[in-house]
């Protein structure tokens, strides 16, 4: 029987947990067993992540990690269909339009938690079932485990509301092979279940049915460890059978991605685009020429510099950089275009990439004095 002391810290520890567990709470917390279990819960909204959630989760990994009685950590999402399909861009757009200081602190924030992930001291599980776009990807790419199934859709679609692929993109991205990253971020490429995997984005598959019984293999582990943790994931992706023949889908496009994404600058992977002329150069052609040309240039750069920094320093440069397009004009007409009016038809300024200057893209990247992210 536990003593009165230790019986009143269980029920005011269930009190504080069950708070969480409200089923209209954005983000449910929950421990069982060894492991801290964080469920996105705005299913209606795709768990897009608000800065209320982020508040949430932030302290309770801090938490978590220093907690002797803590092991994993395992984020998921409701609903079915997302596991979070990025950050609240238009509430973050209203607010930048009334200049609003949530669009210095929602980025401040949201970055500092991804870092927190990206150096979590606990086994970081994410079960990345359904649509993981965004600020989902930085919820999850930077922790040890990314489980695909055969319902995710990741993409980084920024620069088609102009924006750069954020959330540590400028780390996790030009670190996979080849010039996959460079592709997926000037583009926007959708990868589908499997191909998550093949990528390098996710590190195991499982059938999405199958989540909830290797959920429950991984709470009942005595004293997880990243090993036995690896175990129980790679036994589970071992028996997944979905798409295990099918080739990954750019390998045919490997050759070309691999040469047209590595030159120096984005009017040479146009140029190149026009002289390889095959469909498939073609379309992404016709893909780039719909993105905003600020944010090309901005992500190509963001990324060249990002594949030699440490995650900490890309992010401080990431957070320079949402500043600059908090105050340009592409991120609100991008919103507009695509999140508000949805016309599809965003007039960007400027309209080409010949018209955004280095000059221009160098403040971008400019130092923020006192007001710089600091991690």
């Amino acid at each position: 029987r536990l003593k009165p002391f230790n019986r009143l810290q269980v029920i005011l520890q269930h009190l504080k947990m069950s708070k969480h567990t409200d089923s209209t709470a954005e983000v449910l917390l929950e421990k069982r067993g060894g492991a801290g279990i964080i469920t996105l819960n705005r299913p209606k909204a795709l768990n897009t992540l608000t800065i209320s959630m982020i508040r949430q989760i932030y302290p309770q990994i801090k938490t978590w990690e220093q907690d002797p009685e803590t092991f994993l950590i395992i984020i998921k999402g409701t609903g079915g269909k997302a596991f979070c399909a990025g950050g609240d861009i238009k509430v973050i757009s209203d607010a930048g339009k009334v200049g609003d200081r949530l669009i210095q602190y929602f980025f401040r924030e949201e970055y500092t938690l991804n870092n927190a992930i990206g150096t979590c001291k606990k086994p970081y599980v994410a079960l990345i079932d359904g649509i993981t776009m965004g600020g989902g990807v930085g919820l999850s790419v930077h922790g040890h485990f990314r489980v695909a199934t055969e319902k995710t859709l990741f993409a980084m679609p920024e620069t088609a509301i102009g924006l750069f692929p954020d959330v540590g993109g400028g780390y996790f991205l030009p670190r996979l092979s080849g010039k996959i990253g460079y592709y997926l971020a000037l583009t926007g490429f959708r990868l589908k279940g499997r191909d998550v995997q093949k990528a390098g984005i996710a590190t195991h598959f499982v059938e999405s049915e199958k989540l909830s019984a290797l959920e429950e293999d991984l709470i009942a582990l005595k004293f997880p460890s990243i090993e036995s943790i690896a175990e129980v994931l790679n036994s589970y992706h071992e028996k997944s059978k979905i798409d295990q023949e099918k080739a990954f889908v750019l390998d045919e496009h490997m050759e070309k991605i691999n040469s047209i994404f590595s030159a120096n600058s984005m009017e040479e992977i146009v140029k190149k685009l026009k002289q390889d002329g095959s469909a498939f150069a073609m379309k992404q052609l016709e893909t780039i020429n719909k993105m905003s040309p600020t944010s090309l240039k901005m992500t190509l750069r963001q990324l060249r510099e990002g594949a030699s920094m440490s995650l900490q320093d890309v992010l401080t440069m990431e957070y320079r950089l949402s500043q600059a397009c908090m105050r340009g004009h592409d991120f609100y007409e991008g919103v507009r275009a695509v999140l508000t009016d949805k016309d599809q038809f965003p007039r960007w300024k400027p309209a080409a990439l010949e018209e955004v200057s280095d000059e221009f893209v160098d403040d971008c990247f400019k130092p923020l004095g006192n007001n710089d992210l600091k991690l």
